[in-house]
């Protein structure tokens, strides 16, 4: 095993990171992640890495970076998103990569161009190492991950291939081996508009909505509460947002409810869009005027369903992850089973990838008004990310 700290020096990865984070890369920017992706394009090529550019949405691109073994190993796969959430509202300058109380702060700092720094720079490490790996590793910075995941869905369409895989995400010491997938539904009930002097000509959609919450809760609930993973929780579902009619004098004919749904292996798409429309039929049949529909939010994927992730413990990435981590803190790294979304997903269900997320910081940092990431962190995820390398990939005798 080669001594991580004699390869790289810890301005490295604060610096790239700064360098990422000052560059406004979310929804409300011109060509969105172009320029990041550009400049860790620039970055790898510059310091002797093999990288790519890969158009995804016009001006929007993927940049690929590998450092090549002799093809007798395992291919690592490194992922992470060069795009971050709006800066908005933000109590610290968003985009100054100020270092302060041992943190870079800034947007992104935390989720996840932090994580990208520490995979670059890994793959230096290694290359100044002189030490010569067995198999490849690939790294991918992708765009879209805050909003559709255009980026790693367009990877996983393109036939990447990978033995396993690697996303940044922040997990604080821990690691996840598996997390639930998500639907976003709004579920349209329709009325039908009076006076309010005369409700009873109308058709009120509000009252039709209250209903079907009601039943959802009696119904539902229960049965998603008997439903439970080990490696990542129970089942659930949360009303997010609701929203009907024109003013107080109209009867509503028109009312939105938007749901979010977290489901576990035993379900899936189908599953989970039947037990509502289940309940919506049994309430038609007592109540006629009940007319509702649902549908799939468009703003919640691209094209491919964001399945759940689960990799398996015995998985060789599994193992490789686990005592890399166990090795830098010293002791046994737990499983996370908190863990949102992730692109991870997508290579998994996919791509065929079997794909563990641990990254430097802690998720209650992300989106956060005052996000950071600890210097320390960094520099240990550096050292986390090149055992996890040398014992996937192997090392030439």
């Amino acid at each position: 095993m080669i001594d991580t700290n004699k390869y790289f020096e810890e301005d490295e990865v604060i610096k790239l990171t700064q360098q990422l984070v000052k560059i406004p890369s979310h929804k409300d920017i011109k060509n969105r992640e172009k320029e990041v992706a550009e400049y860790i394009h620039s970055y790898c090529i510059e310091n002797e890495l093999e990288a790519e550019l890969q158009t995804v949405d016009g001006e929007r691109k993927n940049v690929i970076a590998y450092l090549r073994g002799d093809g007798t190993g395992k291919t690592l796969l490194f992922n992470g998103h060069t795009d971050t959430v709006p800066p908005y509202n933000m109590t610290i300058d968003p985009f100054k990569a100020e270092i302060r109380d041992d943190c870079i702060w800034g947007r992104g700092t935390n989720d996840m161009k932090g994580a990208l720094a520490c995979m670059i720079t890994s793959m230096l490490a290694i290359k100044k190492s002189g030490v010569k790996l067995k198999g490849d590793i690939i790294f991918t910075g992708v765009i879209g991950e805050e909003e559709k995941s255009e980026g790693t869905e367009y990877l996983a369409k393109s036939g990447i291939t990978a033995d396993g895989a690697i996303v940044g995400e922040p997990s604080n010491y821990e690691y996840a081996i598996g997390h639930r997938g998500l639907e976003w539904l709004e579920i349209k009930i329709k009325g039908k508009a009076a006076h309010g002097g005369v409700p009873h000509l109308g058709i009120n959609a509000i009252s039709k909505a209250a209903k079907l919450i009601t039943r959802i809760e009696e119904e539902l609930y229960p049965k998603l509460k008997d439903r439970f993973n080990e490696y990542m929780g129970p089942s659930v579902m949360n009303f997010g947002r609701i929203e009907g009619g024109s003013q107080p004098s109209t009867v509503a004919d028109s009312c939105s409810i938007k749901i979010d749904r977290r489901y576990i292996p035993g379900e899936d798409v189908e599953s989970v869009l039947n037990e509502y429309q289940s309940i919506i039929d049994s309430i038609k049949e007592e109540d006629p005027e009940f007319d509702a529909e649902i549908v799939r939010m468009e703003n919640n994927m691209l094209t491919l369903d964001h399945l759940y992730l689960m990799t398996q413990p015995d998985e060789p990435i599994v193992m490789a992850t686990r005592e890399a981590l166990k090795e830098v803190i010293n002791r046994e790294p737990d499983i996370t089973r908190k863990r949102g979304w992730t692109d991870a997903a997508l290579l998994s269900n996919f791509a065929n990838i079997p794909t563990v997320v641990v990254g430097p910081g802690d998720i209650s940092y992300s989106h956060t008004k005052d996000e950071r990431v600890p210097i320390k962190d960094l520099i240990n995820m550096v050292e986390v990310y090149t055992k996890i390398a040398i014992k996937f990939c192997g090392i030439q005798k």
